[in-house]
Order: structure tokens, then sequence, then C-alpha cells
């Protein structure tokens, strides 16, 4: 996806993906969720760390995130949904088992688990840009919340607007971007929609690549909206990705 945009994406000494810069300045914005499901969750974090670290990337926390974090420090969380798998891939990077597409070991790097735990806790819940235009944010945002923090604004920027549980477990979702009225456009992901589309100047971003579906970026203050397929399905998905909301 950087390559499609015309980032430039730099690599270390084994290969490893670190760092992505866009000859025209742009910053990207990630919408949280580094972690989890995917096969290589310390090469998403390797190169988002340094984007963020060098400036040319912001990035605001997910559910996934803030619970990886959790787990890195100690405290007792229900593992699930990747974390495991995550866990696993982060602790074989500090003890050096992960190896490199040529063959050779990557050197391990015992200090890992609480860089990434540093990075992952210091996100910000939900971003206001471009003088208050734009609002990026993990699973979305109502317009009385922008600019704000609580324990309720939280709970709506990670696992969004939810009331109650399905027969299956899962949470049920109500669409509050149904009545935004906003100025600002809000931007955000956690929720798979089969395409991504204009919702009342919101827009859902995910678009399940996870689960053998598309990765999505919008490009900003162009709003093009940019898409690259998956590689593979890494995840079976607990139900099918939404319709957008009409």
């Amino acid at each position: 996806m950087l390559t499609r945009l015309g980032w430039d994406v730099g690599a270390d000494d084994v290969g490893r993906p670190v760092r992505a810069s866009h000859p025209g300045g742009r910053v990207a914005v990630f919408v949280g969720d580094l972690v989890d499901r995917g096969p290589d969750t310390p090469g998403v974090l390797r190169l988002v760390m340094g984007m963020c670290d060098a400036g040319d990337a912001l990035c605001v926390m997910g559910n996934h995130d803030w619970k990886l974090a959790r787990a890195l420090g100690g405290a007792d969380v229900t593992v699930r949904h990747g974390l495991a798998e995550s866990l696993e891939q982060i602790g074989a990077v500090a003890e050096g088992r992960r190896v490199a597409p040529d063959g050779r070991a990557h050197p391990a790097e015992p200090d890992f688990p609480e860089r990434v735990r540093g990075f992952l806790r210091a996100l910000p819940i939900h971003l206001v840009l471009a003088g208050g235009d734009l609002v990026v944010v993990h699973a979305g945002l109502k317009e009385e919340f922008h600019g704000r923090a609580s324990r309720e604004v939280r709970a709506f920027a990670l696992y969004g607007d939810v009331g109650g549980r399905a027969p299956d477990g899962m949470p049920i979702r109500r669409e509050w971007e149904r009545n935004y009225s906003g100025a600002a456009r809000v931007v955000y992901g956690h929720w798979p929609v089969t395409r991504a589309e204009w919702v009342n100047n919101t827009m859902c971003l995910d678009t399940g690549c996870v689960f053998g579906g598309t990765l999505t970026a919008l490009r900003y203050p162009e709003l093009d909206v940019v898409g690259v397929p998956a590689r593979d399905r890494w995840w079976e998905p607990s139900r099918p990705p939404r319709e957008p909301a009409l």
C-alpha cells in the first residue's frame, strides 16, 4: 500500500521494513489495530514505530493494541482473537527465534516487548487534524466527543457504539453514522465493511484485509480511496462484512 501511494520504504540490514517517507512530505495516519491475526505483527509494529518516530506517520490506538499493551505489562487479559499469536511472535523477536527470508537469523531484541508496550500505551485515542476538518479514530466517534477525553469517549473510540451482545456473543453495533451531521470528516476502522464509502461525512476504511479482503487507504485532502488486495486469508471472520449504512 505504501509503495502504491508513492512512499519510499527502507529496510534494515536483514531486510525488514523499518521506515517509510513520502517525497511530497505526506504523513501516513493509521487507524489502529496494528496487531493480532496476521503473520508478522512485529514487522508491522517495527515499521509503524519507525515511521512515527521519524515524524512520517501518526497512529491512533485500537482495541487490539490496547489489549496487547496490557498483556505485555503483565495484566490478566483473555487471550483470544489473535493475541496468542502476537505474544508468541513478539517473544520470538525478543529471543532471536525469527528468521529472515534469506535464512539468516534475526538478532535477539530483548527490549522489543517493552518498546512495543511503551509505543502502544502512548497512542492517542483519536486525532483531530486539518484544523478540525478531519477526525481519525479506531472505531468511530460522534461529534460531541471530538477533541474530548473521558472514559465514555475512550470506550466509543475503541469499540464504537455498542449495545448488548448477539446470540453468538458478538457485540451489537449501533449505526451512529446514520445520525452524524458534523462538519468534520470522521475516518475510522474496526467494523469491516464490504466497501469504503462516505456515509454522512464518515467513512469506515476496514475492508477486511486480514480476512482476505482489501487494504484500503484514503488520500486527504484529495479524498481518493485506494485499495490493494490481501495477499492471503489470515483469519476466518466471526461474521460477514457489513454493508455501509445508507
